[in-house]
């Protein structure tokens, strides 16, 4: 038995950003105020990634833990209605994160994954920022 209707269904889903989610909005203030410039998703780069510093070959991806599969607290929960479909989802997600880092890093780029639960240590995130772009 569902629990929403598919017009609540459809609201819920709809509020769901691809981009400028506040996860990554958290993660620009913290790389901005570090000093540091970069493009945003850029098309042209293996995985679109979410910030993209091409004069370094770096590249950071925000992800959430529920969409890409994160084994943390956040990730774990297996959604109750439709689980068949959104566990295929996100197996796919995962498959298709580790695809771009496969292809990134042959080209040379390296790569920082930042976790959605990883956001709630903001000393630690800079800390983590500050030792990757350096």
């Amino acid at each position: 038995m569902e629990r929403f209707s598919a017009e609540q269904r459809s609201s819920v889903v709809s509020r769901v950003h691809g981009t400028d989610a506040s996860l990554e909005m958290t993660v620009r203030r913290f790389v901005r105020g570090l000093g540091y410039r970069y493009r945003l998703h850029v098309r042209d780069v293996p995985g679109k990634p979410d910030h993209a510093f091409p004069g370094r070959r770096k590249i950071i991806f925000v992800h959430g833990c529920f969409w890409h599969g994160h084994d943390c607290k956040r990730g774990a929960p297996q959604p109750k209605d439709n689980a068949e479909y959104w566990l295929k989802k996100i197996s796919r997600n995962k498959e298709r994160d580790a695809r771009a880092q496969e292809v990134l890093s042959s080209l040379g780029w390296d790569i920082l994954v930042i976790w959605e639960c990883q956001l709630k240590d903001l000393a630690a995130l800079s800390g983590r920022l500050q030792s990757f772009l350096a």
